[in-house]
């Protein structure tokens, strides 16, 4: 039961179009818990202050989190969150900083493995937050293929929980498509959400990443 009570380190990362923003309710409640939380702006996202023609590759855009995941402290271990497009950001962090990355969690997330490569990319319903968008590239077939293989030795290494959002008619079979060609060590489905769990559930999906941290950690 203490180990219940560790301070964790919450890592969280927006999806396509959004930014750090998004996670406004679900951060209040992990601090409030006693957590820290980062959430990142990837580039040309949020308030980061570059623009989506300054981007020349998936790699640019991502960079913000690959620079955090470097600047940890080689003994600290976070708990990774991707949502919707970025767990591409997620998984690319996970391949190249494994040894930093307790569990790494997936919510309605693509999710690449070392055998199935994910190029094709869905896009979101952003209705509900049309006014705080912002565009996002979209890079070749070429350069999504290099700048986000991942590997059994590393990527494959890390403890990987997928939420699905059982409201998400948009994106969810193509979502258990991906969980059944590279199954997680764990799938939570969360009632009544949408793709905007951090908005639409934030309670549940806090109490949820909870129980993964603690079980994960």
């Amino acid at each position: 039961m203490e180990r219940n009570n560790q301070k964790k380190h919450f890592v969280l990362i927006h999806g396509a179009c959004h930014g750090a923003w998004c996670w406004y309710k679900l951060e209040t409640l992990l601090t409030s818990a006693g957590h820290s939380v980062t959430s990142l702006d990837l580039a040309a996202s949020g308030i980061n202050p570059k623009q989506v023609e300054d981007l020349h590759s998936i790699a640019d855009y991502y960079e913000p989190l690959m620079a955090f995941m470097a600047s940890l402290p080689q003994d600290e271990k976070v708990i990774l969150v991707g949502h919707s497009y970025n767990g591409l950001s997620i998984s690319v962090a996970m391949e190249k900083f494994p040894e930093k990355i307790s569990v790494a969690v997936f919510i309605s997330a693509i999710m690449p493995s070392p055998t199935n490569s994910v190029v094709k990319i869905e896009e979101e319903d952003l209705t509900l937050v049309t006014k705080l968008v912002r565009p996002i590239g979209f890079y070749g077939i070429i350069d999504m293929l290099k700048e986000t293989a991942v590997s059994e030795e590393k990527y494959g290494s890390v403890s990987r929980v997928f939420v699905l959002c059982d409201e998400d008619d948009f994106m969810k079979a193509f979502m258990m498509c991906m969980v059944a060609l590279s199954p997680p060590d764990k799938v939570k489905e969360i009632p009544g959400s949408d793709h905007m769990v951090m908005i639409s559930k934030p309670q549940e999906l806090c109490t949820y990443l909870q129980e993964i941290a603690n079980r994960y950690s």
